[in-house]
């Protein structure tokens, strides 16, 4: 596999150019969020911005100001996973991410499957490991499954850079007995396809502690490294653009 050169064309966000987003984030604070363990404390905050310095915090992230449309997971970078209140089905998500160098986080949907966020600029030998990837499943004390992104469509530490992902959830017969896995049928990596089509048996490395199921909650990890989010948006699976 190899870097791309260049980047996909520019174009607006699609909750800006198409009809039925809905965002995750209100623009002033965490409603609709909680901490994966909601007995113990989290450091997540809402800010107005964000800030990194590429020479004196290459390895940080920082808030500025309080309350605003960008979440931060605390001033150390290390604090619980955030999970959505809301469960959701089928559905086609955008989030944006920012992270530092060396840092790494992911998107786990469904609190199950995640699509992995790590600084991965510049590498060529793209692994499950590597941002814009499935990431794999731990099983029998090691790693099984997972998909490599197909291209390196990563920008550098300190940027932002977004996912427009298409998922397909896990299906069940009227007993509840699966009868379908789950499906990630594509991943957008600021703008370039990743990954198409990708069935995932179950449950990715340090998923949440919850079964499979028709409707489950999105969960964004926070506790390996900084990492900042914002313009998350999400809608009910329709029919696939490709198609």
């Amino acid at each position: 596999m190899i870097a791309i050169c260049g980047a996909a064309a520019a174009q607006d966000a699609p909750y800006l150019a198409e009809p039925g987003w809905q965002p995750l984030l209100n623009g002033k604070d965490l409603a609709g969020w909680r901490a994966q363990d909601p007995a113990k404390p989290h450091e997540w905050m809402a800010v107005r911005g964000i800030r990194f310095d590429r020479w004196y915090g290459p390895k940080q992230l920082f808030g500025v100001g309080e309350g605003g449309g960008r979440i931060l997971n605390g001033k150390n970078g290390s604090t619980q996973n955030l999970v959505t209140e809301k469960k959701f089905g089928d559905m086609e998500l955008y989030i944006e991410f920012m992270i530092p160098r060396g840092s790494n986080s992911g998107v786990y949907l469904h609190g199950l499957y995640e699509v992995q966020i790590l600084d991965s600029f510049g590498y060529t030998d793209l692994t499950t490991g590597d941002c814009g990837a499935i990431y794999h499943r731990w099983i029998h004390n090691g790693p099984a499954g997972g998909s490599p992104p197909r291209v390196n469509a990563m920008r550098n530490a300190g940027e932002w850079q977004s996912y427009h992902i298409w998922f397909r959830a896990p299906r069940f017969d009227s007993s509840g007995r699966k009868i379908e896995n789950a499906r990630i049928l594509r991943v957008m990596f600021n703008g370039v396809t990743v990954q198409d089509n990708v069935e995932v048996d179950g449950g990715t490395r340090a998923h949440m502690d919850i079964r499979e199921a028709p409707e489950n909650p999105l969960m964004l990890q926070g506790d390996h490294g900084p990492v900042a989010f914002r313009n998350i948006y999400w809608r009910p699976l329709g029919p696939l653009p490709w198609r």
